[in-house]
Parts: C-alpha cells; sequence; structure tokens
C-alpha cells in the first residue's frame, strides 16, 4: 500500500516557549479545536490498512535469503498455525462447494455487455464455478449434525508446516531475478508465491512478478524489458492479465472485495494499457478474474413491469469484477451464515434482549460501546449456565485482556492492564460476566481458528461449541469471519457484536457493515453509554458533534501545537514524563496514535524520537534493541504489539501479550515496526490505559469521522490531543464519512435471508 509522502526525520525536540505539564492544559473542548490532516499521507487512513496487511514490504526493501532459515523448520508460532489452519479452511470450503449437486443460477438478469463478459467466465470455466449474485441460491444445505449437548471429545488438529521451497527451485529463481535486474531479496517471496514452477513461470510471463506483494507495475516493467528485450510492449496481453488482478489486490486492501468494471478499466488507463475494455476481457477469458451483476431486490420489486420494459436493457446495475479468493469467502460466508440462521432450534429464553434474541435465532448482531461489551459476556455466561457450550472470541489479545479487567474511570484507579499480568494475557482467559464472576471461556479469533486455545474440533472437524459471541465484529475481514462461520456446526447460535463507528478491518471486506446493513437478523443496540469524560467525548464524535467535556480529574487535555517539530516534541515529553506524572499511567502502558506511517509526524519520526528518549540503543539486530516497543504484523491484516527481548541467529524474540513470539530474520524488516506509535488502523480493537492522539497541521485531509472516532476511544483513563490543525477536527467530525467499501456480502444475505426472516 501507499506510504504516506513527505517524510522527514524527527525534528529536534527543543523545548516550546512557556512549556509546561502538558497535562495542565484546560481540557479539551472540542468545539474549538481544529485539526490539519496529516497531509503526510499519500492516500486516506485506509493507506494504513494497506500498509499493514502488505506486511512484506516493497520489492527493494526485501530481506528473504534463499538459505538457511528457509530450509530449517522452525517452532510454529500462533500467527503460523493461523496460516495453517486458514490454507486447511480454504481447502474445505472449495470441496464442499464442489460437491453441490450443480453450479449456482446466476447471469439471468445479464445483458449487453455484462452477458458477453458472464458468457467469458462461463465459457473458461465450463460451469463448474459458481458466478453472479446467487439470488437464485438455493436453501443452504446441512453440513453436518448439530453438536450433542454433552461435550463431544474434542480434537485439536496440529497445524501443518508450510514446506520449504526447494534448494534448486530456489537457485532457479534467483537465477531469473538477476537476468532481470530484481533484487535477489524477493528469491524467496517469488518462490512461495508462485510455487516450484516459479523460474518457469517468470521466464514465459515476467509480470508474474506483480504477484509478489510490495512489488510494483514499474518493477515489473522494467523486469519483463531485461528478460523479453523487443518482445516487451505496453499492450501484452500477460502485461493486461497482471494489472488487472493487480488493481483488484491493490483495492483490497483499501477493504475492496470487487471493483466496478469501469474503475478498472480507468485504472488500466492510468497505467498505459492502450485498450482497456479489450485487457478486461482477456483477464476474464483467463480465469484471472470473475464477473458479477447484482441488482438490487427492493429497487427492482419497486419498479413496474412497464418501467421495467421501457428501460434500456443495460441498467443502471454496475458490473463488478473481483478476486475468485474474495469471491469464494463472501459466497461461502453467506451461505454459512443462512446455514446457521435456518437450523437453529427457536427456544425462549428469558432474560434481556440480547439473551431473548439469542434464544430464538441462530445469528444475532450486537451494537455498542466499550462498556456494551458486558452484554455478549453476560449472555455468554447465561447460555453456559444453561449447559451450552460457549465461547466469546475477540479480535486481539488486547480485547481479551479488557474482558476480565474492565477500565477504571477515576484518575486514582489502578491502571488496569498493569494488574492483569499473565493471568490476563496471552490468547485465552476467564471472560468475567456481568456480576464479576467468571464465565465463559474468551480466546481470540485467531487462537480459535488455529487450535492454540479454545473449545477445539469434533471429529467432524466443527468447532465444539452451541454458541459463539465474536466482540470486535468491525476488525474482521471477510476471509477470516468466512473460515470461522465454516468451523460453526449446524445448531450452534453466532452472535456478531461490535461498535459500527470504528474503523473497519485492515483487510477486504466489511462484514460486520454488511449483516447490520441486509437487516436479515435481530439487530440489539446497546443502551449502555461509554462512562466518564472520555466515553462523552466519543459518544458525541459518533453522532457528529465535537463537544466540549468537563474533565476534572484530567481525563481529557488538549494540548496544543504550531508545526510538526513541536508535536514530536511535545508527544515525547506527554509520554516520557507528564502522563506518568500527573496522571499516575506508566511509560509502558501509554500509546501513542498518529494518522499515517510517513510523513514529519508519522509512526517513523514519532518512533525515532520515543526510542532515543526511551531506549536509546545502536539498534543492534536489523534496527531494534532490547526493550524496544514494537509492532509485529504476524499476517496480513492483523498486528500485535509487544517489546523486544532478545535476538540471536533465528531471529528477533518478542514478548506479545504473554505469549513470545521469533521473528524470523529475514522478515524483520518487512513485518516489524517500533510500537510506540501506532496508526489508528492498528490500534484498532485495542486500548491502553492512556492514548496520546497526535495531529500534526499536515494531517487535515486524512481526517474523517470514523478515524476521530476510533483514535480517540483508544483511552480508558486518559487521552492526550497533540492538536495542530486549527478546524478540520470539527470539520472532519460534522462532514467526514469514510468513503465506502464496495462489496458483496449484502446482498447475496439479502437473497438468502431476506425472505425467511420477514
Amino acid at each position: 500500500m501507499t506510504e504516506p509522502s513527505r517524510e522527514t526525520p524527527p525534528e529536534a525536540a527543543e523545548p516550546a516557549p512557556g512549556e509546561d505539564e502538558a497535562t495542565t492544559e484546560s481540557p479539551v473542548e472540542g468545539s474549538d479545536g481544529g485539526e490539519t490532516r496529516a497531509g503526510a499521507a499519500d492516500e486516506p487512513e485506509e493507506t494504513d490498512g494497506d500498509d499493514d496487511a502488505s506486511a512484506t514490504g516493497p520489492a527493494s526493501t526485501q530481506d528473504e535469503s534463499a538459505d538457511g532459515g528457509e530450509a530449517k523448520a522452525a517452532e510454529l508460532s500462533e500467527a503460523q498455525a493461523e496460516l495453517a489452519a486458514q490454507r486447511e479452511l480454504r481447502a474445505r470450503i472449495e470441496q464442499r462447494k464442489a460437491e453441490k449437486e450443480g453450479p449456482v443460477t446466476a447471469g439471468g438478469k445479464l445483458s449487453g455487455k455484462a452477458a458477453d463478459l458472464l458468457a467469458a467466465v462461463r465459457a473458461v470455466e465450463s460451469g463448474t464455478k459458481s458466478v453472479g449474485a446467487l439470488l437464485d441460491a438455493p436453501e443452504p444445505e446441512s453440513r453436518r449434525p448439530a453438536p450433542a449437548a454433552a461435550p463431544a471429545t474434542t480434537v485439536r488438529p496440529a497445524p501443518v508446516e508450510r514446506a520449504a521451497a526447494s534448494a534448486e527451485t530456489l537457485t532457479a529463481v534467483r537465477e531469473v531475478l538477476a537476468r532481470g535486474g530484481a533484487p535477489e531479496s524477493l528469491t524467496g517471496q517469488v518462490a512461495t508465491v508462485l510455487g516450484e514452477g516459479a523460474a518457469e513461470a517468470l521466464r514465459e510471463d515476467p509480470w508474474q512478478l506483480l504477484s509478489v506483494p510490495g512489488v510494483q507495475p514499474e518493477h515489473a516493467d522494467g523486469f519483463a524489458r531485461a528478460l523479453l528485450g523487443a518482445e516487451c510492449g505496453p499492450g501484452d496481453p500477460r502485461r493486461a492479465v497482471a494489472l488487472v488482478a493487480w488493481l483488484l489486490e491493490r483495492a483490497a486492501l483499501k477493504g475492496h472485495t470487487a471493483l466496478e468494471d469501469a474503475d478498472v478499466r480507468a485504472g488500466l488507463a492510468k497505467l498505459s494499457v492502450p485498450d482497456p475494455e479489450e485487457a478486461v476481457q482477456q483477464a476474464i477469458s483467463e480465469g484471472a478474474v470473475l464477473v458479477f451483476q447484482e441488482e438490487d431486490d427492493q429497487v427492482a420489486e419497486e419498479e413496474s413491469e412497464d418501467d421495467r420494459e421501457a428501460a434500456p436493457e443495460e441498467a443502471d446495475i454496475p458490473v463488478l469484477l473481483g478476486l475468485d479468493r474474495y469471491a469464494l469467502a463472501e459466497e461461502s460466508l453467506a451461505d454459512g451464515l443462512a446455514r446457521l440462521a435456518k437450523t437453529v432450534t427457536a427456544e425462549d429464553w428469558e432474560g434481556p434482549e440480547l439473551v431473548r434474541a439469542a434464544g430464538g435465532h441462530g445469528l444475532v448482531a450486537h451494537t455498542g460501546g466499550e462498556a456494551a461489551r458486558s452484554e455478549p459476556v453476560a449472555l455468554a455466561e447465561a447460555a453456559r449456565s444453561r449447559g451450552l457450550r460457549v465461547a466469546v472470541a475477540a479480535h486481539s489479545a488486547n480485547g481479551v485482556r479488557r474482558l476480565r479487567s474492565p477500565a477504571p474511570t477515576g484518575p486514582g484507579a489502578a491502571p488496569s492492564s498493569a494488574v492483569d499480568g499473565a493471568e490476563t494475557s496471552g490468547t485465552s482467559a476467564s471472560a468475567g460476566s456481568a456480576d464479576g464472576h467468571p464465565g465463559a471461556e474468551a480466546v481470540t479469533v485467531a487462537a480459535l481458528l488455529s487450535g492454540a486455545a479454545g473449545p477445539g474440533r469434533d471429529e467432524e472437524g466443527a468447532l465444539a461449541l452451541d454458541l459463539l459471541v465474536v466482540l470486535d465484529a468491525p476488525q474482521l475481514d471477510v476471509e477470516t469471519v468466512a473460515m470461522l462461520v465454516e468451523s460453526l456446526p449446524d445448531g450452534c447460535r453466532l452472535v456478531l457484536s461490535g461498535d459500527p463507528g470504528v474503523l473497519g478491518s485492515a483487510g477486504a471486506g466489511r462484514v460486520f457493515g454488511d449483516v447490520l446493513a441486509a437487516r436479515v437478523c435481530p439487530q440489539i443496540a446497546s443502551r449502555v453509554p461509554d462512562p466518564g469524560p472520555i466515553g462523552e467525548l466519543v459518544s458525541g464524535i459518533g453522532i457528529g458533534e465535537l463537544n466540549q467535556v468537563e474533565a476534572p480529574g484530567k481525563e481529557v487535555v488538549i494540548v496544543p501545537v504550531r508545526d510538526a517539530g513541536e508535536a514530536v516534541h511535545r508527544t515525547v515529553q506527554l509520554v516520557a514524563d507528564s502522563v506518568p506524572r500527573a496522571i499516575g499511567v506508566p511509560t509502558a502502558q501509554t500509546q501513542v496514535i498518529t494518522v499515517g506511517h510517513g510523513g514529519s509526524a508519522g509512526t517513523r519520526a514519532l518512533n525515532a524520537a520515543l526510542k532515543q528518549r526511551l531506549n536509546p540503543g545502536p539498534g543492534r539486530f536489523g534496527g531494534f534493541d532490547p526493550g524496544d516497543r514494537v509492532a509485529y504484523v504476524t499476517s496480513p491484516g492483523r498486528t500485535v504489539t509487544g517489546t523486544v527481548v532478545s535476538a540471536d541467529a533465528e531471529g528477533l524474540r518478542l514478548e506479545c501479550e504473554g505469549e513470545e513470539l521469533v521473528v524470523p530474520k529475514e522478515r524483520v524488516e518487512s513485518a516489524l515496526r517500533h510500537g510506540w506509535a501506532l496508526t489508528a488502523h492498528q490500534a484498532a480493537g485495542m486500548r491502553w490505559p492512556a492514548a496520546v492522539v497526535v495531529l500534526p497541521g499536515d494531517a487535515a485531509h486524512s481526517l474523517d469521522r470514523p478515524w476521530v472516532y476510533t483514535a480517540f476511544g483508544r483511552g480508558e483513563r486518559h487521552l492526550s490531543v497533540v492538536h495542530g490543525v486549527d478546524q478540520a477536527l470539527p470539520r472532519a467530525v460534522a462532514e467526514g464519512v469514510a468513503q465506502d467499501r464496495t462489496t458483496r456480502l449484502r446482498p447475496l444475505l439479502e437473497a438468502l435471508l431476506a425472505v425467511g426472516e420477514e
């Protein structure tokens, strides 16, 4: 993904005139504080998610070595186990779809160009692949029997380690890369992505280099020119197909699971493709992308028959192009959610509204802020008291920790994350019920899928559960939720809970938003407000108002700055001195949040200044020293925070939420950043006792309401706003609605469930 531009080294941290305790400044008065959007970003905040998702980094910075570590089997971390589980579950999804009696009927409403595109797909795939809207999809078939009431013997699947590329493959790939002038450091990635025939594949089609994350079209073009010479040209069909797929992968980094064909053609034109229309047709005919056209059923019902006859054949229904992996995930997820909704036996459960809804339905959506998390946890405890097998899954280990330790609101209260220790860290904990007693087991989604924690699986591979409560649902991408739902047995209840106001997932899809928009299941909106001045401030932001709040305990503080250099200096002062002394929150429990990675006050500049103050050192291992705070992208779209413990021949050893992880030395440069400062996308779904949000003057264009809502809500006890954007902040809160994502899940759900729910 595009990194923020105009990066500069951290500016000298010289004292600002009249600088005092930051916490003695007046409380934030939202109405008169304006921020300037960190203009340091080339793209909106989604770029943070993009950058994290493309964790492998740009072509010029890869550090993959062809020897040693790739042939050596290392102990599997939770992230590696998660990836292994994902591969296994994807294979099961594909097998299940292939076992259906016939292909899903689709495309009946297509005409003109759309019909031609769909005909091309069917010609290539011979009718064996599901394409289209699935508007006439059959009832979801029963996948497996409902689990017995008594706990069955469960098995945890042993993670399968991915086979390392052979020495011959690595040697051949290295030779081809050298001939094309590409960095040798790409060798390992190319071999991993393209497999054992990678070298021959590159010789036949040099633009396949674009399938390696981080490689840009100009890199692939240069590589192709070096290999093909005069045969290479901008209109080469191989280039066209690769660029179509690259554009869709790039869109996925911003959350889209598909793009309108007009947008794809416009993107191809910018990349000097002579005939974008022909390029799209070529990509479809070769099966590189799929084509869809999905009609809004509600609009179609409102149109009279005469209107439809009078309208031209090609209505305003957009033609969408998508990659197979996201199409498969959305279709499988829609099918799985419909299966759960239709296989649950409705029961009358007494209790609050959420409990009653879960008793009568297989799928329930629950919305609310941080304090509202107590409601689905209480539901889990109530179900457990009925003898059901229950689990609560959160997006991150930080989220699991928060289930056990409600955030204190008073200025003298002990920091919640400080007192939990090992008991509340890691991937599993006992979720507290509403009355404070231990309840259902709480795990991370990744640990649940990998088998590292949770109830384990039955003999048929399904999770041994009768109810699964998923918290922080907006942070989950479509592939993750599809694998989760595919793992649930028939008759299992699923409750998706989260705050719809926060930034969406770093990966592709908008699962929680699509489920809410489809209105195919009960939606329970919590009435529990987030407490204290921070809760009041964030609640106002959620409805577009930046209100003044009373903060007698300095829970919310504004720190005005004139420029980026002063912003960096004041941020360091807050973290290292003012917040620990005046608020009582240690430096290690204060998180800095900013708009992007680049720029004069982005994560790079802030982390450099914070390291110099808090843990100075030579950066003996890839720029890191023991004691450094870090953010580790364990898999695309998933970031964990931790601390460097040591380094050895295997790599960098981290302590992350009570778990020890090893970052292989070849991945340090691409997957690891210093973590005193994070982007709001990285911080979404996590909270800390104190948060310092940095809004330098050049950040104004990057701000919108979801960004501000997410960033300001990360502090449990204290929020400092380093403010330099003038009126851009209230304007962003009032007017800055985030750009929508293009997805297909909503119409798929409506087609499968809308009639039944009515």
